[in-house]
């Protein structure tokens, strides 16, 4: 553990919410469970099995030690997850009320005092800003839209329309706030569907220009990546207009890039890989395939029908050799 006592040395927060030390990422042995994350003026220090005292205790001196060194007051909240079961207790300072915090110009609504999930996943900070810098005059399409970051994204961006949907109303609730916090009282709708049960609403609504899908990569009765991802691929043609482009993503350790990759070839080959949209830095793990991924894809309508037009052709003139 003494690699990451070492990172928290050097952090210097910025303004914005980042993620400071990304343990996780294998490149600080014996820190492998433990991440540095800060929402100003908060740090929360998140450990992914349980830490003896001494061990909490050593990890919290450094902070102090840290923050005084930057004449910053510390208010650090620590979270134990293991198990299926989440522990949250605020060690140190206070936390405001209600809390909000900025990234890249945009405010969001964050809690961490409750739950594993705090309002905003640091990891897809570069995916929010491609959004921003793409979605111009475009209709936006947003599944799973947790508490829709990335509509306020496409909003701040010049995006015509956002429809966000996602069955976490509670999550929902706070998209909207996020939407009014950024002085964004229209352009947004906001479902409260289970996705799988709303292609007709969903068709209604669009087609899209840009269309993000972001799940949860194994939650029972919402989504599971190995056999849902088939699923959502197969209604995208409903949804899309030509040229449209698709934000893939999938945060799931066990599953790495090609499986996302093959999923779409198999499943909706009218889909043609753009770029992976590069995590932030601190991100950085030893094995890339474990850590977030982003594709950015185009529809392509007629992708299939020229395919087997082509395929017509050749078997044509190989009847007509013959």
């Amino acid at each position: 553990m003494q690699a990451f006592v070492d990172a928290i040395a050097a952090i210097t927060p910025s303004t914005d919410a980042e993620r400071l030390i990304h343990g996780r990422g294998g490149m600080l042995p014996g820190g492998e469970h433990l991440c540095v994350d800060w929402f100003p003026p908060a740090l929360l220090l998140t450990s992914f099995r349980e830490l003896t005292t001494d061990e909490l205790h050593k990890l919290q001196q450094a902070l102090v030690q840290r923050f005084a060194e930057l004449n910053l007051p510390l208010n650090l909240v620590y979270q134990h997850r293991a198990g299926g079961q989440t522990q949250t207790v605020l060690l140190q300072g206070e936390l405001p009320e209600p809390h909000v915090v900025t990234e890249n110009g945009r405010q969001f609504y964050v809690h961490l005092l409750r739950g594993q999930n705090h309002g905003l996943f640091l990891d897809m900070r570069n995916g929010r800003q491609w959004v921003a810098e793409n979605a111009k005059f475009k209709k936006v399409l947003n599944l799973f839209s947790y508490t829709c970051a990335f509509s306020v994204a496409a909003l701040s961006g010049g995006a015509d329309e956002v429809v966000n949907i996602d069955m976490a109303k509670g999550a929902l609730s706070t998209g909207k706030q996020n939407h009014v916090l950024n002085e964004m009282p229209s352009g947004a709708r906001f479902l409260g569907h289970d996705i799988f049960k709303s292609w007709g609403k969903l068709k209604k609504l669009g087609p899209y220009d840009l269309l993000i899908a972001d799940p949860p990569s194994n939650q029972k009765g919402s989504f599971v990546a190995t056999k849902d991802y088939v699923r959502l691929l197969r209604r995208l043609p409903e949804l899309l207009n030509d040229g449209a482009d698709v934000l893939l993503c999938l945060n799931a350790p066990e599953l790495g890039r090609d499986f996302l990759m093959q999923q779409v070839a198999d499943t909706l080959p009218q889909l043609r890989f753009i770029e992976q949209i590069e995590n932030p830095p601190v991100f950085a793990d030893v094995d890339a395939d474990r850590a977030l991924k982003v594709l950015l894809y185009r529809y392509h309508a007629d992708a299939v029908v020229a395919a087997d037009a082509d395929t017509d052709v050749q078997a044509e003139a190989g009847s007509s050799a013959a």
